[in-house]
């Protein structure tokens, strides 16, 4: 196997992120046990960066280091994912109450830009699942951008990588993409309006229902 050409940033930190795409694709499954040496060999690398590597991954839940046993992809249980979603509803409605009550005009504009790439993504002559994910992300971060709380923001986004650990299950139930945009158009509809109590809401709804769907 040849080995992969790696850009010029900290070592480590290009294979962390390797890996986390790898994880993300469920190229290395939910437990699956991370097998160091062949991926040393295939990265054409040490195991001293590749070890470094795991460890930001154990930082952001997405490893799980065992004593005398290695590295596994961490399997999420279902009390994790409810702590998560639980965290995630808290921080992220409050953002939306803050740019429901703070955003500029263009800044509401190019979140319902956003809002219309995923309409487009979920049509029901295309409706592209992975698309409407990407695409969903990237509006639940813009918005905490507008926001603008860094701290909030680098809690969501750790978070958010540990929520993708399962998230094709909540993709994947029928009609689950419809309820997920109809919650978006609600929760435009309110941060549009100006109303920060019913963004609050909206939002908080929308975890809940997606926490029902991922389970």
């Amino acid at each position: 196997m040849s080995a992969l050409s790696l850009s010029p940033r900290a070592l480590y930190e290009e294979v962390a992120e390797l890996l986390r795409q790898r994880i993300f694709a469920r190229e290395l499954a939910p437990g699956s046990w991370i097998d160091e040496l062949k991926i040393a060999e295939a990265y054409g690398i040490s195991r001293t960066p590749l070890r470094e590597a795991l460890k930001v991954l154990a930082a952001e839940g997405l490893v799980t280091m065992k004593v005398r046993r290695g590295a596994y992809v961490t399997e999420v249980s279902e009390r994790d994912l409810s702590d998560v979603y639980h965290l995630l509803s808290l921080l992220e409605s409050d953002g939306a109450g803050v740019v429901a009550a703070t955003a500029t005009a263009p800044q509401i504009e190019e979140l319902q830009a956003l809002h219309l790439e995923l309409e487009a993504a979920a049509a029901p002559d295309r409706q592209d699942r992975e698309l409407f994910f990407e695409i969903n992300e990237r509006f639940h971060m813009r918005l905490l951008e507008i926001a603008n709380n860094r701290w909030r923001d680098q809690m969501v986004a750790d978070l958010r990588k540990v929520m993708k650990l399962n998230r094709h299950n909540s993709l994947l139930k029928s009609g689950r993409i419809e309820e997920s945009l109809n919650e978006h158009r609600a929760l435009m509809a309110a941060i549009a309006a100006r109303d920060a109590a019913l963004s609050v809401r909206r939002m908080q709804e929308h975890f809940k229902n997606g926490l029902e769907a991922a389970n």
